[in-house]
């Protein structure tokens, strides 16, 4: 217990993980009362598995009829969202859904998570930047997640890329959690070894970052009554610990081989319970320049985050020792001195990064120096998450970060370089 804690916490009302159960999730929204559904996902889901064809199949048995869209792409954008709009509100001719189910890996969540508010009236999703009115109609949304990692399925935001202004956009509301969230590890299992690494640094970094973050006592609501996010707390830091210790013994083994099961599921734990620390407790620097350098690179959310996460970490060795002292033992690092072991953490992050065949530098990533100075303009653009990032000088601790993970140099290591010069 944290006694000046201000916990709002908010979750799916059902959470479901079990090995299988997709095959089970017909008679579930059968007994909920839904009887017309849409399935969002993409062509790979619809043409390359089974599932889709057998999910509608199972439902049809059941009188649940579903309609299925299979537009979803890569970090989707707002101008896919419109068109999916349009074309959906055509082919539905009136009859709206009573529940959305995504199937796929963020995209496809997020992409669900922005038509059930799009789908009512036909609204364009810009519209809802400033968040979603108490009178606007969200359909009920049902996610089935295929990858260990995003934790979309929990949360309360859609993130979309606006090619009007170059950057990632969100719409934050708590109708947008998904009513449902039915994890089947078992679609994770044949996740390339390439979306393995990316989605599952991807819990570590919403595990991470949240268990680090803005304490729920500071945070600011924006004068919100239903806040999406609202900072940490001693229940999100419950789940974030129990992420990273996941992630520590699992993330790298479900790389290496695939077939391990316990891996798999591990990582579907450790990205569940990232979910239900960062859903509630929200993110900060890791996540607000990596959506700057998914901009200028295009590359996926995984890999984004994952080449700032040790560079952000390693800010964060003065103010956050306490929490990431826990982190390094929970990574087995032993070292007797805590200062020295709290300091080898993002250098073992970085390992990490490296040893999950993700660039561990910007440079490596294809971004040159003379991009920095607006990568930094549009990281601190993201303002929710800016201000979340718990040091002094804010923009100083970005400009800090970025040219840092540029030469993909750790503090020290500058030190190390100043001195020998």
């Amino acid at each position: 217990m944290r006694i000046d804690d201000c916990i709002h916490f908010c979750a799916p009302s059902r959470l479901i993980i079990e090995l299988g159960y997709r095959h089970k999730l017909p008679q579930l929204l059968h007994s909920l009362g839904y009887r017309r559904g849409l399935l969002v996902t993409d062509r790979f889901f619809a043409d390359k598995t089974s599932w889709v064809s057998d999910y509608v199949a199972a439902c049809a048995q059941l009188g649940v009829h579903v309609d299925v869209y299979t537009g979803g792409q890569p970090d989707p954008t707002t101008d896919l969202c419109d068109q999916a709009t349009v074309e959906l509100r055509h082919i539905l001719d009136g009859q709206r859904p009573d529940h959305v189910v995504s199937l796929g890996g963020g995209s496809n969540i997020d992409l669900a998570k922005a038509l059930c508010v799009t789908l009512p009236d036909g609204r364009p999703i810009r519209d809802f930047g400033a968040g979603v009115t108490s009178d606007s109609p969200v359909i009920d949304h049902i996610s089935v997640p295929t990858t260990a990692g995003t934790g979309s399925e929990l949360t309360p935001g859609t993130i979309l890329f606006d090619p009007a202004t170059g950057i990632k956009t969100a719409v934050m509301d708590n109708r947008l959690r998904p009513v449902i969230a039915a994890v089947d590890p078992e679609l994770t299992f044949t996740c390339p070894p390439k979306v393995t690494a990316e989605s599952g640094i991807d819990a570590l970094t919403h595990a991470l970052e949240s268990f680090v973050t803005l304490d729920s006592s500071r945070f600011d609501r924006n004068g919100s009554a239903d806040p999406g996010y609202s900072g940490r707390s001693g229940l999100t830091m419950l789940f974030a610990r129990e992420s990273i210790r996941l992630a520590a013994a699992y993330l790298l083994r479900c790389y290496e081989n695939g077939n391990d099961v316990e891996a798999r599921v591990g990582m579907c734990y450790a990205s569940v319970y990232a979910a239900m620390s960062y859903g509630s407790a929200g993110l900060n620097a890791v996540h607000g320049i990596a959506y700057g350098v998914a901009a200028l690179t295009h590359k996926s959310h995984g890999a984004t985050n994952a080449v700032v996460l040790p560079y952000a970490i390693d800010l964060l060795r003065e103010s956050r020792h306490a929490e990431l002292l826990e982190v390094a033992r929970m990574f087995g690092i032993d070292d007797a001195d805590d200062v020295q072991a709290v300091r080898a953490l993002p250098r073992l992050l970085r390992d990490l990064v490296g040893k999950l065949g993700i660039p561990t530098d910007l440079n490596a990533f294809g971004i040159a120096r003379a991009s920095l100075k607006d990568l930094l303009s549009d990281s601190l653009g993201v303002t929710r998450l800016a201000k979340a990032f718990p040091i002094g000088n804010i923009e100083e601790g970005y400009a800090q970060i970025i040219d840092n993970a540029w030469q993909g140099a750790l503090r020290d290591e500058k030190a190390e370089r100043l001195t020998a010069a």
